[in-house]
Formats: C-alpha cells, structure tokens, sequence
C-alpha cells in the first residue's frame, strides 16, 4: 500500500443498471481497480472507488469519462444531489500524507486528459486555494455554463464551453473524505432533515468542523427524510459525533455508508445503530 492511490468518481446515474455497469466496467478496462460501487436511485448517482498505482488512475478516469458522456444525458431529470456533470467529480484521494505529492501529480495529469477529450475541468479544493464544490454547482449545469460565459468562471482545463449533456468535471487531490447518510424516523420531515442539515453543517450554529450537510427527501424509500454529509476529517469528527448531533434533534432510523471510509471512521460508533453498505477501505484493499 506505501504508493497506492485511490480515485472516488461520482457519476450523474443511478437507475439504470446496465449504464451503471457500463460505466463501471470502463473504469476498470485500463487495469484500475474497481474496488465498491454505491447506487443511489433518489440522489440519481454511483460512486465508484478506484485503486491503482501513480500513473494509472488518470486513464481509468478519462476512460469512465467517455463512458458516462456516451451514455448520461443531463438535459433530463438527474435527481436530488446537486451536479455539473456526467462525471461529476473526480477526486485523487492520497490515504496519508507521504503520497499527497503523487495525489496531487495524478489529479493534475487527470484534469489536462479530461479536457482533452473536450470535457471542461475545473480543479477545487487544495488544487484551487479552497475553491469548493459547492460554489462551482451554484445553481447547477445551467448556471455553470452561464457563469462561463460571462466570463465569471474559467476551466482549467479543456473548452472555454460547456455541452449541455455533458456538462463539466470537477476534479482535486485531498485525503479520504467519508459521505455518510443519516435517515431519520417518522414523523420527521425533509423540512426537518433540512433544518438539522443547517444547524450541523461548518458554520451552521451547532457546526461540526469540516462536515458538509444537506436535508433531502427519498421518494424511492417512502419518503424518507434524509441528513446527507460529507464528513472531510473523520478523526476531527467521527461518525459517532455526527450521529450523536443529528440525534439531538431527531430520532435516527439507520445510517447509510457512501463508498468507503477508513476504519477510523467508525471509531466508538454505536453498536445500536444501523449503517447500510457498511465497509472499509481497510476492508477492500484486503489489509
């Protein structure tokens, strides 16, 4: 493991299954491991978990990117989860400090391939002084291509224009980062779900350092109220805080893992507590 890297693609589709294997099936064709693939049929997105060595990811990633701009078409419908893209974003994720440096070369290199097949890449995060998701998805595909225009916004790689059935990709270098779903229990609402999301989230009142948060509701789940986070420095807050803050205010119904998360992660988790797709990186890589 002393130079291994992951890649975490998250792509606009997750309904079809025969896309989602497609789309799969090409990320692993230029010798990436594929190493977890979570579907999300409400958030309408997969996310894929990649494992190879310095070199190797950027082609996986610009292979996956043909593939989901063959087969996505975002003028349509895309669900819940905010997007810019088929393949939305594409982070290089380095598992400890020594391999940053090849983390942030392999995401590099994977932005200028992408934009050469004529997809515009945006970096964000350590790559783009703390330029976030967030504000490059501000009102979605539409509004990207309209910042783009008015000259607000420029990719840093690839056309100055965005194809609307495509869309961009964001791309970054940054260590394991653990999206972690919370489902709260009946009577709870997404108004409420919403709420929670405000008060957790870095800078709500009762903020939890480094954690990202959304209320969202799941149709596909009868309804279900959902606190969808991303949680960027799981040993500054452990899923058991998270879900200890989220339980004040309501009652969980069980927990959903997105991808993988280092073994750390779960550290003093609630025995009691539910948590779907339950699986570390540890875990995947066989170590």
């Amino acid at each position: 493991m002393s130079t291994l890297l992951l890649a975490v693609p998250n792509v606009s589709e997750g309904r079809d299954g025969e896309v989602i294997a497609a789309i799969g099936e090409a990320f692993a064709s230029t010798g990436a491991r594929l190493l977890d693939v979570h579907t999300d049929p409400d958030h309408h997105r997969s996310v894929y978990t990649l494992a190879a060595e310095p070199g190797e990811l950027a082609p996986a990633l610009v292979a996956g990117a043909r593939a989901c701009r063959e087969r996505i078409d975002l003028r349509g419908p895309r669900g819940s989860h905010p997007h810019v893209g088929a393949l939305d974003v594409a982070p290089v994720v380095h598992l400890d400090a020594a391999r940053r440096g090849a983390a942030c070369a392999e995401a590099l290199i994977a932005g200028e391939e992408l934009g050469r097949v004529g997809i515009p890449v945006f970096l964000y995060g350590a790559l783009a002084d703390g330029r976030s998701r967030a504000f490059l998805r501000r009102g979605g595909v539409v509004a990207l291509a309209e910042r783009m225009r008015a000259g607000e916004l420029h990719p840093d790689f690839g056309p100055p224009a965005i194809d609307s059935r495509a869309g961009a990709v964001l791309v970054a270098a940054r260590p394991p980062l653990v999206a972690f779903n919370v489902e709260l229990r009946a009577p709870a609402t997404v108004e409420d779900a919403r709420a929670i999301a405000a008060l957790i989230r870095e800078g709500g009142p009762e903020g939890l350092p480094g954690v990202r948060a959304l209320g969202l509701a799941l149709p596909a789940r009868e309804h279900v109220a959902q606190v969808s986070t991303n949680v960027e420095d799981h040993l500054a807050v452990p899923l058991a805080s998270l879900v200890a803050a989220v339980a004040r205010h309501a009652d969980v119904a069980c927990c959903e893992l997105v991808g993988l998360a280092p073994k750390a992660a779960f550290s003093g988790f609630p025995v009691g507590v539910q948590v779907r797709n339950r699986r570390t990186v540890e875990d995947a890589l066989g170590s």
